[in-house]
């Protein structure tokens, strides 16, 4: 199964880009100057007409009268003969009108013509508005360096609107050679007026350090002005500095205040980190409920990072029952817009067959998706695939190439996965010193996996000189943050007493802490300690408990432990086909003992009817592994012609396979087929020479043997 982490804890980083912020501002430029504007007609009309007749004044007003009472008709009326003798006031509301099709057809080149007129007799809202109209291309052929002239005109007389375009169009350098001083300079002349969105943009260029010099407090203060306008944006930004402590002291709870004033406005971002803060009982009580809640408002707006994190909340059952497919549903939704983080999740949900039919290939093509963004996680995942030839052909290159990617970004489980291929010579070329130099890199973010390779290769010696004490270092380093694996080699340790002092209670306290996370080898040997009763009182049916956790995930020593326990009853009753049912799981792995045993039980008829040639076949299956006790067994097979044809020399051969390996029963069987002539010339010395290894390692029939040829021959 692919390793995954789900990221909720990402979910809190605002998209607080200038990009993003300038994204907002462009399709709202006409909407925020024409209601400006609409609001400026009155005031318009008192500072303009300048030389005006009465007759005009009068005929102005009674078009401002029609117009709020929603006479369009009688408005335009009024205002059209005015406007045609040049009063700037009325050509402005004209154009206004040919913009919004009040009183008259729709027509964004009338409302062109009307603004330019404006415009050209210095009427600052008609500079800001035709500035609008060359910007979006309305009325005219789209021109942003039209834009530009007009909104310099209108930014110099003061109107905010305007200044805080100039600065949009500065940032993105629209029209103008970019230039974030120049940005930072018209936002703050914008800003100084109370204009919000120049405010939160101001805000922006200061966290950022964009055209100032970076200043989180200055941030702070310009997210704040705009926010107690009830600016959503700038209330999530402000929301985020309280969440981290940037420019304001950290407080959750102001942070929460901040998101929630955005959220019911319906800003989305805000809405998912509210959620999260909720999701996390982070400045409020933890409510999954809630944060399910504020999730969904934003997933329905069709907002991916919302969707993903309410996928999230249904696949782990937090804040809804548990509920698989919809949590896919939300992950499509969101991966379908190219959300990396939702493809990932999709992947993983392919993968394991969850909420969907397991699929491979979907797995992989989602991976896939996610990790051509450069998404780390992603590309670790397809890493593995390739790895292990799931949903793809096995590619070992392919997979080193995925966890390159991801590990040049810091990614630490990419690290751990590249240095165990050059540790393993798996896709590149064995390179330890690689291998180490990857470890250490995840090691350096405490990751645990890698803190446990660097603690084995340490214990072993491998690119590093050999070195228990370092290696207990990394595996208790590891073992601390609860990693299993860490934690039972740090058993092992104590047991054997490398690096520590020898402390069977301290073995079987770490053996613990990983068997109760379900981790099969620590599940087995602490099995074997109550077994053997070391570090614990002796206790056969704990031992058998602990052997029956791990034989039951197809662990295949705790299978063949399990076996012998119900082959000699110890700590359950007796049961020779229980025994066999075990050794069988196990031998049916390639576990060497357990195959071993299974001959043995076969040669005997224990458990099931005797059967020599099946009891060959296990036998050979072990001695071809280097089992010392099988390739005896097999030996022996062979010396007697059962299950097999008689054959001294195939005797000798597994004999000498065992007895150089130190097994003193196989020993002393080499030494009577030399001391015999049987499979080899007779010779007394090399009789003498394996009865000794045997008799070395306290083996009785060896040295009844050699007590019996010494006198014969003289040997001391």
């Amino acid at each position: 199964m692919t390793e995954i982490i789900k990221f909720s804890s990402l979910l809190l980083i605002i998209f607080l880009s200038g990009c993003k912020s300038v994204d907002q501002v462009q399709t709202s430029f006409y909407e925020k100057y024409s209601e400006e504007n609409d609001h400026r007609t009155d005031s318009i009309r008192t500072n303009g007409n300048v030389g005006g007749s009465f007759a005009q004044s009068a005929g102005f007003d009674k078009g401002l009268d029609a117009y709020i009472q929603g006479d369009f008709k009688t408005a335009y009326s009024e205002w059209f003969p005015l406007a045609e003798r040049g009063d700037v006031d009325a050509q402005f509301n004209l154009g206004l009108m040919y913009k919004n099709g009040q009183g008259v057809t729709q027509d964004d080149k009338q409302a062109v013509s009307w603004y330019r007129k404006a415009a050209e007799q210095g009427h600052v809202a008609g500079q800001s508005n035709l500035g609008a109209m060359y910007l979006s291309g309305q009325g005219v052929s789209q021109d942003d360096k039209q834009a530009i002239h007009w909104f310099s005109k209108a930014a110099v007389q003061g109107l905010a609107n305007a200044q805080y375009a100039l600065g949009v169009m500065y940032q993105k350098g629209q029209g103008v050679t970019q230039d974030d001083k120049q940005a930072v300079y018209w936002y703050l002349k914008a800003a100084e007026q109370g204009f919000a969105d120049a405010q939160s943009n101001l805000g922006l260029m200061y966290q950022n350090g964009q055209g100032v010099t970076q200043d989180d407090k200055q941030a702070a203060h310009w997210y704040r002005q705009a926010a107690e306008q009830r600016f959503a944006r700038a209330q999530t930004n402000l929301g985020f500095m309280y969440k981290n402590g940037e420019g304001v002291p950290l407080d959750e709870e102001q942070a929460v205040y901040w998101y929630r004033q955005a959220a019911e406005q319906g800003y989305a971002i805000a809405q998912t980190n509210l959620g999260w803060m909720y999701e996390n009982g982070e400045g409020v009580p933890l409510d999954e409920e809630q944060a399910v809640y504020w999730y969904r408002q934003e997933a329905e707006q069709g907002y991916a990072r919302a969707q993903t994190n309410l996928g999230w909340m249904y696949e782990n059952g937090k804040g809804v029952p548990l509920d698989e497919k919809q949590a896919v549903h939300w992950y499509r939704q969101a991966a379908e817009q190219g959300y990396a983080i939702a493809q990932t999740n999709l992947g993983w949900m392919y993968e394991n067959g969850e909420g969907v039919p397991l699929d491979e290939e979907q797995a992989v093509y989602w991976y896939r998706q996610a990790a051509e963004q450069g998404y780390a996680r992603a590309q670790t995942n397809l890493g593995l695939m390739y790895k292990n030839g799931e949903g793809v052909p096995l590619d070992e290159e392919q997979a080193v190439y995925w966890y390159r990617q991801a590990a040049e970004q810091g990614y630490a489980r990419a690290q751990t996965n590249l240095g165990l291929m050059y540790e393993n010579g798996k896709g590149v070329p064995q390179d330890e010193e690689q291998a180490i130099y990857w470890y250490r890199k995840a090691v350096e973010q405490g990751y645990a996996r890698a803190q446990t390779y660097l603690g084995e290769v340490y214990e072993f010696g491998k690119g590093v000189p050999l070195d228990e004490k370092q290696a207990v270092y990394w595996y208790r380093q590891a073992a601390e943050q609860g990693y299993a694996r860490a934690q039972t080699n740090l058993g092992l340790m104590y047991k054997n007493g490398k690096g520590v002092p020898l402390d069977e209670e301290q073995a079987v306290y770490w053996y613990r802490q990983a068997a109760e996370q379900g981790y099969a080898r620590a599940q087995t040997n602490l099995g074997w300690m109550y077994e053997n009763g070391k570090g614990v009182p002796l206790d056969e049916e704990q031992a058998v408990h602990w052997y029956r956790q791990a034989a039951e995930q197809g662990f295949a020593r705790a299978q063949t432990n399990l076996g012998w326990m119900y082959e000699s009853g110890k700590g359950v009753p007796q049961d020779e086909e229980q025994a066999v049912h075990w050794y069988r799981q196990a031998a049916e792995q390639g576990y060497a003992r357990a195959q071993t045993n299974l001959g043995w039980m076969y040669q005997e008829g224990i458990g099931l009817l005797d059967d020599w040639k099946q009891a060959v076949h296990w036998y050979r299956q072990a001695a071809e592994q280097g089992f010392a006790r099988a390739q005896t067994n097999l030996g022996l097979m062979y010396k007697n012609g059962e299950g097999v044809p008689l054959d001294e020399e195939q005797a000798v051969y597994w004999y000498r396979q065992a007895a150089e390996q130190g097994y003193a029963r196989a020993q002393t069987n080499l030494g009577l087929m030399y001391e015999n002539g049987k499979g080899v010339p007779q010779d007394e010395e090399q009789a003498i020479y394996w009865y000794r290894k045997a008799v070395e390692q306290g083996d009785g029939r060896a040295q009844r043997y050699l007590r019996w040829m010494c006198p014969k021959i003289g040997c001391k």
